[in-house]
């Protein structure tokens, strides 16, 4: 991948406020943020998200990368399993992230409602999740979730 020229698998484009308390995105004429001014900042040179939000958006960039060491270090010590194995698993192709709803409910705790599209084997599949999050030691870390069946 090239990080200067790619565009970041998250999709993430600036929001600007808007009257009345909506939140529109920004227009773009690209797909959003490339890689390295996005979740490459997190992934590949080792900065800490500032919110829940933003490590939500940065996992998602690990998974579609298979970068199972982020996810690890990401995930609070307490719940972190020993592995995920995805190199073993037969993969998907990600293809988009839609992040409904963020919270911070707490200086350290925050939920991050999210939607993620992907394909398996042809076949359109959708993950609805409402993430929690930890703020330890000034990083935020991924504690659990609920699936959202709809």
């Amino acid at each position: 991948m090239d990080a200067k020229t790619t565009s970041c698998p998250c999709g993430y484009t600036e929001i600007t406020a808007r009257p009345g308390g909506t939140r529109q995105a920004r227009p773009s004429t690209n797909s959003g943020r490339k890689y390295a001014d996005c979740c490459g900042r997190y992934l590949d040179d080792g900065e800490t998200a500032p919110t829940a939000e933003v490590l939500m958006r940065s996992r998602y960039t690990a998974y579609a990368l298979g970068r199972e060491e982020y996810l690890l270090a990401t995930w609070s010590q307490d719940t972190r399993p020993a592995s995920l194995g995805l190199e073993s698993k037969q993969h998907g192709k990600w293809l988009r992230l839609e992040v409904k709803l963020h919270e911070q409910s707490a200086p350290d705790h925050a939920m991050v409602e999210f939607v993620a599209r992907y394909k398996v084997d042809g076949r359109a599949h959708r993950l609805h999740e409402i993430s929690r999050f930890v703020r330890e030691g000034g990083q935020w870390f991924y504690v659990d979730g609920d699936i959202i069946r709809s």
